[in-house]
């Protein structure tokens, strides 16, 4: 349950179109729900402006699933991330209307398409084919949160006219993710070109001294372009979750 929703339910039952009894009723699990294996936070959407996230790794399909009956009674998106494509086939079969990127490995549930409150464009640069995964993860994660999104794909450093054939569209973003592996030089260049905050993701692509992701991690922190930010390695939900946050306009939660 979001803000407008709880301000809508106050109204009905000043107006008497619900009864308190029934709005008790709405209200009982929203600060949490224990179903024995996990505690569902549904205060999160209020108190933060965007549902409880599920992350699939590591849970059962029955898991996700139950965790999800509860949350699409309640919610209008709901996200599942890190699911395998095997746990992703259980869930369809049940929520046939949700969508599956293997890609991202994640799967998207909506009542309705989620509206745009982001006033900017959120643009995903990803620097090789290899780091497509984490950047799908990070626009699927944007655009369900209600922002206009777009990516440019194998645009890295090794190649740099195929970045600068996209300048305008860099420099006229609000918000830029650029994921990159190997040596994570992309966020710095890309940063260097804009005024505008740079989320940096490393990934764990490369050769043997990439040490799974964590050169270019060390490699962004120690950017010189002083407008990025970075996450963790491999992270492009939280890459994507943050590049929404900074969009949101001042008047949301």
């Amino acid at each position: 349950m979001n803000g407008k929703e709880l301000e809508q339910l106050l109204e009905d039952v000043a107006r008497g179109a619900t009864t308190v009894t029934e709005a008790a009723a709405r209200l009982h699990h929203l600060p949490y729900e224990d179903i024995g294996f996990a505690c569902i936070d549904h205060h999160r959407a209020l108190r933060k402006g965007f549902p409880e996230v599920i992350f699939g790794q590591g849970k059962t399909a029955d898991q996700v699933l139950a965790i999800l009956d509860r949350m699409t009674d309640r919610e209008n998106v709901v996200l599942v991330t890190r699911l395998d494509p095997q746990k992703a086939q259980r869930v369809l079969a049940r929520y046939p209307e949700a969508s599956y990127d293997d890609a991202a490995r994640m799967l998207v549930w909506h009542r309705q398409a989620p509206s745009i409150v982001g006033p900017g464009t959120i643009l995903v640069l990803a620097a090789g084919t290899s780091d497509l995964g984490v950047a799908r993860e990070a626009a699927l994660t944007a655009e369900a949160m209600g922002n206009r999104v777009e990516t440019l794909i194998d645009v890295g450093v090794a190649g740099i006219h195929r970045l600068l054939a996209h300048r305008e569209r860099i420099q006229t973003a609000g918000v830029l993710v650029v994921v990159a592996g190997m040596e994570g030089a992309l966020p710095s260049v890309v940063a260097g070109m804009v005024a505008r905050p740079v989320i940096a993701v490393p990934t764990s692509v490369g050769y043997g001294t990439s040490f799974g992701g964590l050169t270019p991690l060390l490699a962004m922190l120690n950017s010189c372009s002083s407008n990025v930010a970075v996450v963790n390695i491999d992270n492009g939900f939280g890459a994507g979750y943050m590049a929404a946050v900074i969009n949101r306009p001042l008047t949301s939660p």
